[in-house]
């Protein structure tokens, strides 16, 4: 039994079908509530109206309008998690502000016919703007909104250039599905998350399986059937395009963003899959001229603020629908003004939040902190130190890593079911206890170290492999010894110059890599310590490398790989780390600003 397009994994995580009232904000669902400016009970339903595309499939869709003979601007949410009969309190809210919402099934989904596709996304999406654009309530003038895949549909009507499509707001949906759904930034899979959303969206009713059972599997072409009790084509498909070809070009939002014109509202989380990507598209809508507002608050994909140990606390929330509702107002009534000026983002560690017009907030330089031991870095016991200075003579450190006993992942940007598989800032101590990890830490600090931007290692390595894995992950030690994972990130070697054109190591060679930590915001207090652990596996998070060299989609041998890290000397290896300059500080460094809601006639 097989399931499905090879498209229909280029969905979400997790079943969006709106946002929260305030991101983060699960104790006060009401705060920052706009009033309304026109409230009905006549609202008019026409359910199961199918509406039919240009190939003649025809997509069922509800909509949702107030009573009376006035025209009003269109809300569109397209969603594969089924549209319902009746109005959310999300939908509702924005009904009662005299606003059509239309929601529809996308192909192959619940009541609307054909198979689901994502190829199909960008003409279902241009149809559907155009109908509703002529029908007798509509001005003709359409928002969209939504998260995760519902996002991404966002994105691909963007792109059809639709001119009934005035602007659109993506929740914790990134914009490239290699990058973000599939392959880590090193090319390696994220496998625990995409097998996860597998195992409770697509198995067979009567398979059974276990986290750990499918996570492990090999070899991993199979692990479909593992998971769901069937084959799964679009994972296949992922498992046959290791690298980043054409296959995923095809339908990446990032290779089309010049096609984008209508203004981008995105939202993230730092520990959700998908925050590097939305600060990035965020950047190149920017540059191009697009108007683009983002904000990136301490949350994981469901956009709580609560992990194991920690609590960000009430004041890490956002008032996310105050912003959609004035981002809509703004762009599709002509009233208001448009919310926050440019990159709204949360910094952990001080627990403020930083307006800025572009990111990173700093020029794009490094502050390099250096690896530095006397061999022996193995593990919290061993004698590994990060240092602002390039010790003089050099050192090497070993060990050997074996995919048969990996380190296991402890949190992180993963997802979506916390209780098999846990995200955020998480104690990194069970695993810094191993010999196959090495860990190099900072004096205490006797001043707050400021953190905005992309993290990066760059290692001079050895290998008796053709190919296997370095992982790298920021930490921050606290002052009683407790840690908590800031960032964290991957490099299959054969990745190590490109991701589209692969190229196997020669064992015993040494190569100098930079393993991509991802983004962040965080600032490392007073008598807090930064680390830095190296080794080579971070699973289920990202898959196994198995070392042999060959394709790991169909290899079942298992190697144990011989890693050295070379520091000090003539081989550098460093942490680096962009840092806020002062004067960038003092500049933009705000408390979160009140909302306003009352309209105004905009510029």
């Amino acid at each position: 039994m097989r399931v499905g397009s090879t498209t229909l994994a280029l969905g979400v995580l997790i079943a969006f079908v709106g946002v929260y009232e305030t991101a983060g904000a699960q104790s006060n669902p009401s705060t920052h509530r706009p009033q309304a400016q026109h409230s009905t009970t006549n609202i008019i339903k026409e359910l199961n109206v199918h509406i039919t595309m240009r190939d003649g499939v025809r997509l069922a869709t509800n909509v949702f309008r107030p009573g009376g003979t006035s025209k009003v601007p269109t809300i569109l949410i397209r969603t594969p998690y089924n549209k319902g009969t009746d109005l959310t309190p999300n939908y509702q809210f924005f009904v009662d502000r005299s606003y059509a919402v239309v929601i529809q099934d996308v192909r192959g989904r619940y009541d609307s016919g054909g198979e689901m596709d994502f190829r199909k996304e960008m003409p279902d999406g241009d149809d559907t703007l155009t109908w509703i654009a002529k029908q007798p309530w509509s001005t003709g003038k359409v928002g969209m909104m939504g998260g995760s895949y519902v996002g991404i549909t966002q994105w691909r009507a963007a792109e059809s250039g639709n001119p009934a499509l005035k602007c659109i707001f993506a929740v914790v949906s990134g914009y490239d599905d290699y990058l973000d759904r599939y392959y880590s930034r090193g090319g390696a899979m994220k496998l625990g998350h995409r097998l996860l959303w597998m195992f409770e969206n697509l198995r067979v009713p009567s398979h059974l399986a276990t986290f750990a059972s499918f996570t492990t599997h090999l070899p991993e072409r199979t692990a479909d059937v593992s998971a769901t009790g069937r084959i799964v084509d679009f994972y296949r498909a992922a498992m046959d395009h290791p690298a980043y070809d054409d296959y995923w070009k095809s339908f990446s939002t990032r290779e089309k963003i010049s096609t984008v014109r209508v203004p981008v509202f995105l939202v993230g989380g730092w520990y959700d899959n998908y925050a590097q990507s939305d600060l990035e598209a965020y950047e190149a809508l920017r540059k191009q001229g697009n108007v683009a507002r983002v904000v990136i608050g301490p949350w994981a994909h469901d956009q709580s603020y609560k992990f194991q140990g920690v609590d960000f606390g009430t004041q890490s929330g956002a008032p996310i629908r105050t912003y959609q509702f004035e981002w809509f107002e703004y762009w599709l009534r002509g009233a208001g003004s448009i919310p926050i000026s440019g990159a709204r983002t949360f910094m952990m560690g001080e627990n403020v939040w930083r307006d800025d017009d572009r990111w990173p907030p700093a020029a794009d330089k490094s502050t390099a902190f250096y690896l530095s031991s006397k061999g022996h870095a193995n593990s919290i016991a061993g004698d590994g130190t990060l240092t602002t200075s390039v010790a003089f003579r050099g050192a090497q450190d070993h060990f050997d890593y074996d995919p048969r006993t990996p380190v296991p992942t402890a949190g992180g940007a993963v997802c979506c079911n916390p209780s098999i598989f846990p995200s955020g800032p998480l104690d990194q101590t069970v695993s810094e206890r191993r010999n196959d990890v090495l860990v190099y830490t900072t004096p205490p600090l006797k001043k707050p170290v400021r953190v905005a931007g992309v993290v990066r290692a760059l290692l001079h390595i050895q290998t008796s492999a053709e190919d296997t894995d370095f992982t790298g992950k920021l930490v921050d030690v606290l002052p009683d010894g407790g840690t908590r994972l800031v960032t964290d990130g991957i490099l299959r070697l054969r990745y190590r110059k490109s991701l589209e054109k692969p190229e196997l190591a020669k064992p015993g060679d040494s190569y100098a890599i930079r393993v991509d930590l991802g983004a962040t915001s965080y600032a490392f207090l007073p008598g807090h310590r930064i680390r830095l652990d190296v080794s080579s596996s971070n699973f289920p998070r990202f898959d196994r490398n198995l070392n042999t060299g060959r394709p790991i989609a169909t290899e079942t041998e298992l190697r144990v790989a011989h890693q050295t890290i070379r520091n000090g000397g003539k081989h550098p290896s460093r942490l680096l780390l962009p840092l806020l300059p002062e004067k960038v500080l003092q500049k933009t460094i705000a408390a979160p600003q009140p909302i306003t809601t009352g309209r105004k006639r905009g510029d």
